[in-house]
């Protein structure tokens, strides 16, 4: 399993932070390698179940998550519910900093076949910063 753990500061409100992660139809207009996206409401009104295809040089992948947005607490979670992986968990937190917000960003994962982990695992971390980047790029370009 590993975990890895972003942070960022931006000078966007925690509402607006939430509502471009929460905007999963639209990651693969920004999310590097979203090859497509499929969201359906989950069993609660906060809740929606999202296959998210990714795409890495010849390699397609999909899996589906139970993705919750959480307005009380400032979170966006998402579980993994099939695909590659033996787990997948991620969590966006957004809380308030003056007239800004901090944001954080952690992910645990593990891939279920060792040969595809061996392969796939390095490139997937280091896509981890670039998604980050890619969501802060996005929010300048919707707020800024």
């Amino acid at each position: 399993m590993k975990k890895l753990n972003f942070e960022r500061r931006v000078p966007y409100s925690p509402d607006q932070m939430m509502r471009l992660v929460g905007d999963l139809e639209s990651y693969p207009d920004f999310v590097p390698n979203c090859s497509g996206m499929e969201v359906q409401q989950g069993f609660e009104s906060d809740q929606r179940l999202a296959r998210m295809g990714i795409q890495f040089g010849p390699i397609n992948q999909a899996y589906t998550s139970r993705v919750t947005m959480d307005k009380t607490r400032g979170t966006v979670s998402a579980h993994a519910i099939d695909g590659p992986f033996t787990h997948l968990d991620s969590i966006w937190r957004f809380v308030p900093d003056g007239e800004g917000t901090n944001v954080y960003f952690d992910i645990e994962f593990g891939f279920s076949n060792p040969l595809i982990a061996t392969v796939a695992e390095p490139v997937f971390m280091a896509k981890q910063e670039e998604i980050m980047d890619a969501f802060m790029a996005e929010a300048a370009r919707r707020y800024g």
